[in-house]
């Protein structure tokens, strides 16, 4: 029997959330300066050099075909398509790029919430919302030449799912009645907000699809996973999220900076001058926020791909580079550098609000 199942729509719903997701964003950037590439498997990742340290960004659907997803070592990319066009990421224009989208979407009647260079929610009253969502699939293609999918829902989690089902280049509803119909028999890394690794925990404790998680007992999770992460999973097995779309700009939590090493770092005279190499950055960055750090957190990752962080709360909070600098070091001081390091990152987190 399916838990807590919510009670089904009557009458028409006139208030929808879309969630607008630019399809291979990035790699669809660099097709449209590089027109000869069309059809062929695109990479994107660190300075575009597959020998390098450094994951892929994006990859285009060619590509995608040979097994190579965003996160993958470009090392591994090249062996699983060797013949791919492998490409430096260029920030700056995906960010004109996303500017445009963006100021295309303000065009409508909605208000947009944007979660980054490809993705917005967009808060909508219609009777039509695939209607509207069409408008905007084309509005968007004819002021930058990209393809979009949309999806609807009835609150942000399900408006996000939906996108998934409409990809590529599609539509997509996904709300309370059809929820069970399309949810309940997939795994729970199929929620957003679930990864492998939580996927992984949860069927251990005997939740294997997104019905099992939905049925389960809070306050069985809350023993397992806590009491705020556990009741929650339960929540996003039942489709139940935030239906309120903001237009309030986005407000970074933290400022950070990672390098990851083409040589592994072995020195510890190497690493601590690294460290506050970072620091000094992120202290750079932190100046340009306008606001105090209260948190200094430090990230290690020993070969082959060992990943540790440690942080520390600063006795107030503060912009000071050499309060940071200090505060970074000390937090380094707390790791065991017996192993070769192939990555370093430093990470000041703002005040919550």
């Amino acid at each position: 029997m399916r838990a807590d199942t919510p009670a089904p729509h009557t009458g028409a719903v006139s208030e929808w959330v879309l969630h607008v997701d630019l399809d291979q964003f990035i790699a669809a950037v660099e097709v449209a300066r590089r027109p000869e590439l069309r059809g062929r498997p695109v990479i994107v990742g660190g300075n575009g050099d597959p020998a390098e340290r450094a994951v892929v960004a994006t990859a285009s659907y060619e590509a995608r075909e040979f097994g190579v997803d965003s996160g993958m070592p470009l090392r591994l990319a090249v062996k699983r398509c060797p013949d791919a066009v492998f490409l430096p990421v260029d920030g700056p224009a995906y960010q004109e790029v996303s500017d445009h989208v963006m100021a295309r979407l303000r065009e409508f009647p909605v208000v947009v919430e944007v979660l980054g260079w490809d993705e917005a929610f967009l808060g909508v009253t219609a009777d039509d919302p695939e209607a509207l969502a069409e408008d905007v699939r084309r509005g968007i293609e004819e002021e930058t030449g990209l393809s979009s999918s949309v999806g609807i829902g009835d609150n942000k989690l399900r408006a996000k799912l939906a996108t998934g089902f409409a990809k590529p280049a599609g539509i997509y509803r996904l709300t309370q009645e059809n929820w069970w119909d399309v949810m309940a028999e997939r795994p729970t890394d199929a929620l957003w907000g679930i990864g492998r690794k939580t996927a992984k925990k949860l069927a251990e404790a005997g939740y294997t699809t997104v019905l099992e998680l939905a049925a389960a007992d809070p306050d069985a999770l809350a023993a397992r996973f806590g009491p705020r992460l556990g009741p929650w999973y339960r929540l996003l097995a039942g489709g139940i999220g935030e239906r309120e779309v903001s237009a309030t700009p986005y407000v970074a939590r933290s400022r950070g900076r990672e390098t990851t090493f083409q040589q592994d770092l072995t020195d510890s005279a190497a690493i601590v001058a690294e460290i506050a190499r970072l620091a000094e950055r992120v202290a750079q960055d932190v100046a340009e926020e306008g606001r105090p750090a209260a948190r200094v957190a430090v990230k290690v990752r020993f070969a082959p791909f060992f990943t540790h962080s440690h942080s520390v709360t600063l006795p107030e909070p503060s912009s000071d580079p050499a309060v940071l600098a200090a505060a970074a070091q000390d937090v380094l001081a707390r790791f065991t550098l017996g192993k070769p390091v192939r990555l370093l990152g430093v990470r000041a987190e703002f005040p919550r609000a």
